[in-house]
């Protein structure tokens, strides 16, 4: 086995739920950490994370390791995320396949990186240097994307999977992020889950974005939407009981509200599962409709463009 134990169902740990989790103790399996917020040596923001570790067990999740860019990896970045986990001992640690700054600076962005050979084997040697600093095995995370590098020579499920055998790396694999990407660049989300390799894929995200029409943008400030519901059923006949979690970072709602958004995840992967054994073979007219609605959108947008649909 390439991945360490599965956690079940989770949440993002936030702020506004940090009391309401101490005090209610909710049906949640587990709770993903964003690694900046804790990477300092007091404070509350620690109390309360050590105080949350003796109930559920952690995961933690970055953006800033920058695993992506051309300048040289944040050394002391590195220093103060080891000690974090050495401090709460989390599951496994994440960040994203992208880029955050160059030269000092800081986009605050999670920017696509070209599919090309020397970008892979730029991330590949990044990566085998932070596992090997960190001593144990990340995963990284696919982002949305808006625009393409003409010099991409490869799918970004192909650059993905490259870099999890190459690196030998685990991937978090976001699921809401190949909806949107697949609706922003126009192609077929299933084909993307279809080339992953299972045996890799340690975790899954499920999140929420905002339709605009012709091009979607992930947000991650909205619940699951019925296409992403949908995918994370096809998701779940390819990997199976994959570590799953509701990540929401704007317009946080009510525990409680998310605690039943999660509800939904754990059911559909167990109906899911139950209908894959029944029947001995995956798909059905959930990826079939997907496919409409992907082939509907290209379409509308040939039309905006003055083409032929």
């Amino acid at each position: 086995m390439l991945t360490f134990p599965a956690l079940g169902f989770g949440l993002g740990l936030r702020v506004p739920h940090y009391e309401a989790i101490l005090a209610a103790r909710p049906a949640v399996d587990w709770l993903e950490v964003l690694t900046e917020n804790y990477l300092v040596p007091g404070g509350r923001p620690l109390d309360y994370l050590t105080r949350i570790r003796e109930r559920y067990p952690l995961a933690m999740h970055g953006v800033s390791l920058s695993i992506g860019s051309s300048a040289p990896l944040d050394r002391e970045y590195l220093r103060q995320l080891k000690a974090l986990a050495q401090r709460i001992e989390p599951a496994w640690i994440s960040d994203h396949l992208c880029w955050t700054g160059v030269a000092g600076r800081n986009t605050h962005d999670l920017l696509p990186l070209p599919y090309t050979e020397e970008a892979l084997a730029s991330v590949v040697e990044r990566v085998r240097t932070v596992q090997d600093f960190l001593g144990r095995r990340i995963l990284l995370e696919n982002v949305s994307s808006y625009v393409a590098f003409r010099d991409s020579h490869l799918t970004e499920w192909q650059f993905l999977g490259e870099i999890a055998a190459r690196a030998d790396c685990l991937i978090l694999l976001d699921v809401n992020n190949i909806y949107v990407s697949a609706v922003n660049h126009e192609f077929d989300p299933l084909e993307y889950l279809n080339a992953i390799p299972a045996e890799r894929v340690q975790q899954i995200h499920l999140a929420g974005h905002e339709d605009h029409g012709d091009y979607l943008v992930d947000t991650h400030d909205h619940p699951v939407s019925d296409p992403v519901w949908e995918l994370y059923a096809s998701a779940v006949r390819r990997f199976g009981a994959v570590t799953t979690m509701i990540e929401r970072d704007d317009h946080i709602p009510p525990l409680e509200e998310l605690c039943a958004e999660l509800l939904r995840a754990r059911t559909l992967c167990e109906r899911t599962l139950a209908t894959a054994a029944g029947q001995g073979v995956p798909g059905g007219g959930g990826a079939r409709q997907r496919r409409r609605t992907l082939e509907a959108r290209r379409s509308g947008r040939k039309r905006l463009a003055g083409g032929t649909p």
